[in-house]
């Protein structure tokens, strides 16, 4: 593919990733992204999950499971509340498209873990970072997790979603996906009471240089290679450095210079035509699959990683033209 048949097979897509590529990748004009956003609540998957909302504000009639889920099949269900939330957020679907499903949720969802309230959070640092990110987008008070992610950072600088059983060592799952939530607070709301926080959940993976131990040297594991649309929960080369760059813009910085090697992992991935390959596909029940199965040419995947690379490239320019 050259450069324009890319970016058409990128736009023949669903609104959710429509208006990304516009604004991202095109620069189209802002009235033009919009319009494509905006049709997000009325035409394609934003709209089927809309459509699957139960009447008390939940999806699939639980907080971070479906009703009656007892454990059995094979993957963790993505299709309760929590999951759903999550990805039309991270779409970038208006709130509006949601009003009044902060105020059912406060009345009528409850955590499976000893029955907590759905704004204040569980004891799952991954759950909280979520929920606390999908709080700030629909309007809820999440003061309780504010101060939980503040508290529970452990001692070597990032977070363990297991710190309740005990464990004192923070894991990069964990960590991505606090830090992620955290950012996406910070944007949506302006506040700055975690942004101390985060900085140092960031250096814990930076001084690991997103993929190594600390006491060894040695990789963390295959998973911290992967490029993989959807995100959920596991920290992965893509997301690690879609993440960073996002944060340094936040930040009005350039990228850390440790995310180098895996920024240029994500680059060596692209193949012969100009696309990207869909890593892997986590099991388990879904309302609809998000993205195709692993070893196609994933337009998802394809866009964050051009995004990435426009966003590094552009900051490691400009440094070496400064």
């Amino acid at each position: 593919m050259n450069r324009d048949e890319l970016e058409q097979w990128l736009l023949d897509s669903d609104p959710t990733l429509r208006w990304q590529v516009q604004r991202d990748l095109l620069g189209a004009p802002e009235q033009e992204w919009r319009e494509t956003r905006a049709s997000m609540a009325h035409d394609g998957d934003a709209a089927r999950l809309l459509a699957v909302q139960d009447a008390d504000g939940q999806w699939a009639g639980g907080a971070y499971f479906p009703a009656g889920y007892t454990g059995e099949g094979s993957g963790q269900p993505w299709t309760a509340t929590t999951w759903t939330l999550t990805t039309l957020r991270e779409w970038g679907l208006d709130a509006a498209a949601l009003a009044g499903t902060a105020e059912k949720l406060r009345e009528n969802a409850r955590w499976e873990y000893d029955d907590l309230p759905y704004w204040d959070g569980e004891t799952d640092v991954c759950i909280n970072a979520m929920t606390l990110a999908n709080g700030a987008w629909l309007g809820a008070d999440v003061s309780p997790i504010v101060e939980f992610l503040a508290t529970k950072m452990l001692p070597d600088g990032g977070w363990n979603c297991e710190w309740v059983e005990g464990s004192t060592r923070s894991s990069f799952h964990s960590t991505i996906n606090a830090v992620r939530g955290i950012l996406a607070y910070e944007q949506l709301t302006g506040d700055d009471t975690l942004t101390d926080v985060r900085h140092r959940g960031e250096e814990y993976l930076l001084e690991r240089r997103l993929r190594y131990r600390s006491s060894t040297g040695e990789p963390v594991g295959s998973w911290a290679d992967l490029l993989m649309y959807p995100y959920r929960h596991p920290h992965t080369a893509l997301k690690a450095v879609d993440y960073f760059t996002e944060a340094a813009v936040h930040d009005g910085i350039r990228p850390d210079p440790r995310i180098a090697e895996t920024i240029e992992r994500v680059r060596d991935a692209r193949q012969p035509d100009g696309r990207w390959l869909q890593g892997e596909k986590l099991e388990g029940a879904v309302w609809f699959p998000l993205d195709v199965e692993p070893g196609e040419p994933s337009k998802w995947v394809t866009f964050l990683a051009l995004r990435v690379l426009q966003r590094w490239d552009a900051a490691v320019s400009g440094e070496s033209a400064a």
